[in-house]
């Protein structure tokens, strides 16, 4: 179905909060009182949340303007930066959606536009990343040397080395370090591991 280049399409945002459970009346409130700003807004179309339980931290909230001027006035707007404001240190952000389309939400979108807003994981510490390459390398030398000490018993110290690093830089690189770094993340990121969750 195509639309009229002047016709407005309605924007629907979602967006997924977070929050400590033992705060949820806050929250509720929270919620109402944006709720309440927005239907003052021109082109304002609607709202909602959901929660996938009662312990949940996520808040899963939509809300729907009727063009995409309508929402920027809303998101540029005094009352929206007064709201969003008065939760600093109770919700926090992890992702936003943004899709258009005539209608609405369930139709492949004109646009669609995803922010993941959660911090990205820092790196480890590098005394775990030299025990990483280390537990990779050591194996592998081994193995090569072994190898090179059957094929190619005289071969004399540069050619040997040479032909160590280039065997072994990509079995590293895209064998060996990418399934130990996967399957050790939780060491890494100091995580408890997967047998004790």
């Amino acid at each position: 179905m195509s639309t009229h280049p002047d016709v407005a399409v309605p924007v629907t945002v979602s967006i997924t909060r977070h929050v400590d459970p033992e705060h949820t009346e806050q929250m509720t409130a929270w919620v109402r009182a944006g709720t309440s700003l927005a239907e003052r807004f021109p082109g304002f179309l609607g709202t909602g949340w959901v929660r996938p339980g009662g312990r949940s931290d996520e808040w899963h909230m939509l809300y729907r303007f009727d063009s995409p001027e309508s929402l920027a006035r809303w998101e540029a707007s005094e009352q929206r930066a007064w709201w969003l404001g008065s939760a600093q240190g109770l919700v926090g952000e992890s992702r936003r959606e943004r899709r258009t389309g005539i209608e609405g939400w369930f139709d492949p979108p004109q646009e669609h536009d995803v922010e993941d807003l959660r911090a990205l994981p820092g790196a480890p510490p590098r005394w775990k990343q030299a025990v990483m390459i280390w537990t990779a390398f050591f194996p592998l030398s081994l193995a090569m040397s072994a190898l090179l000490g059957v094929v190619a018993p005289d071969l004399a110290l540069v050619p040997r080395a040479l032909l160590t690093t280039v065997v072994m830089t990509p079995i590293m690189t895209y064998l060996v370090l990418p399934q130990l770094t996967s399957r050790l993340d939780w060491w890494l990121h100091g995580r408890p591991a997967p047998w004790r969750r």
